[in-house]
Order: C-alpha cells, then structure tokens, then sequence
C-alpha cells in the first residue's frame, strides 16, 4: 500500500511519517498492492486532526479523529480504521473483488452560512448491504447508492439506537 502523509499548517517529523507507514502496513493484507492511504493531519485550535483515507480499485475506507498530539490522534484514528476493517473483513474480502463506488469529496474552502456545500461522485450500482458497508467504513451516518435490483438511487442511513434505515423514493 502507497501511503502518503500530508500536513495542513504543521510540519510532519519523519519519525510520525515511518511511525504512520509501519502501523499502516499491517493493513496491507486486506486490500490489493495498488492500494493507496492518505493521512492528512491538521491544526484545530488545542487539536490536531488526523484522517485516514484508504482507497482500493475504488472503495473508500476512513477514519478521524482529533487529540492534543498528532501521535495520538493517528493511533486513535488507526485504531477506529482497523476496528472497521477487522469488523468486516469477510464482507470486505467479498467486496474488494468488485468494482464499487468512487466517492469524491470536495472540502470547502472558507466556512461560511450562506455558502452551500457541493459533493459530486458516481452513484454505482450496490446491494442495501454493500451499502451499508460502505458508509461504515467511511464513518458516515448515511450513504447514497444506486440499488443493482431496482436501479433506483436509495440511500442507507445509521439510526440512533444501531439499527439501519433505507430511503426509498416513490415515483
């Protein structure tokens, strides 16, 4: 796996940088020698963010997480990535096999009220299951996809007391 460490307002040491590739590496077995990690760490007031992107022949796995030090903002963001892929591993050696959907993601540049927030990706064909999957794999509390039976563009959602929803439209 390719992994490649980015900081925003923070100089990287080399030592976080091998420290990030070492821990990294243990997840190799999981996904294919193309695969790519990006690990972005950025400054919140007393915080450093850390989050974790692993992308594989196009699906997305991801994780965040803030502490007062970048070390243990990445272990902790590590630790909630492995917990994700372990949880899953079996549903996720099945999902690797296939192309699945590329989801892109557009920061915004300046926080700002009256600014609206645009996300474009490619809705590919999925399972409800496969979908749920994928939005917990990413940390999301929801997850737009296309249903392979029906064609239609649903969306699954995490409700609050663990169980899952899908959204349905009618014609």
């Amino acid at each position: 796996m390719k992994v490649t460490c980015n900081g925003r307002k923070v100089a990287l040491k080399d030592s976080f940088v091998e420290r990030t590739e070492k821990r990294l590496a243990k997840l190799d077995k999981f996904f294919a020698d193309e695969a790519e990690a990006n690990v972005t760490v950025m400054v919140e007031k007393k915080y450093q963010k850390v989050e974790i992107t692993v992308r594989d022949r196009g699906f997305v796995a991801r994780a965040e997480r803030s502490a007062p030090q970048m070390e243990e903002a990445f272990d902790a963001a590590a630790d909630v990535l492995t917990k994700n892929i372990v949880k899953n591993r079996k549903k996720l050696a099945e999902r690797l096999q296939r192309a699945v959907p590329d989801v892109e993601y557009d920061a915004p540049e300046e926080e700002n009220y009256h600014l609206i927030r645009e996300k474009r990706f490619v809705v590919k064909p999925a399972s409800v299951d496969e979908a749920i999957l994928q939005m917990n794999m990413l940390g999301h509390s929801f997850y737009l996809f296309r249903d392979v039976d029906s064609d239609e563009v649903n969306a699954v959602y995490a409700r609050k007391d663990g169980s899952y929803g899908v959204l349905i439209p009618e014609r």
